[in-house]
């Protein structure tokens, strides 16, 4: 992700979710990016992404016809895979065609950021603000409130 306000965001929100989600025994984030100009295809992309997700980690694919949750849904899942020793969690945003039907259907799991379509850069930091939401549900602050 270039430097402009949406990386901006990204890291604001990606360290306070390690700041927050630290105490809770909460992994820090750790973004891996594919670069578009060497894998211009959804196929291609999808297949350079595979490479980037550690070993025995849980994916979730991002995509509008994935499960729709809540804030505390997700919190509520966050905590779970904590507590059943889920270490690593792959959250795979695609580029403008979406990730490859492959990689969709290798993922565990497919989530919705809601029904319209978002360019991956806004689901970046749609995804980290969730990430830092679900921290703070977690630890009891009053940044979410309902």
């Amino acid at each position: 992700m270039k430097t402009g306000p949406e990386r901006d965001l990204v890291e604001d929100y990606l360290g306070r979710f390690d700041r927050t989600g630290a105490p809770l025994g909460l992994s820090t984030c750790e973004i891996r990016e594919v670069d578009e100009r060497k894998a211009s295809t959804s196929k291609s992309q999808s297949a350079a992404l595979e490479k980037l997700i550690p070993d025995g980690a849980l994916t979730i694919c991002l995509d509008e016809r994935g499960q729709k949750w809540s804030s505390r849904q997700f919190a509520t899942q966050l905590a779970s895979w904590r507590d059943t020793g889920q270490r690593d969690v792959a959250f795979l945003i695609g580029g403008a065609d979406g990730l490859d039907v492959s990689l969709r259907a290798r993922s565990q799991l497919a989530l919705s950021l809601g029904q319209m379509v978002w360019p991956h850069k806004l689901a970046r930091v749609m995804l980290s603000e969730q990430l830092y939401r679900a921290a703070t549900i977690l630890a009891g602050t009053p940044y979410h409130r309902d």
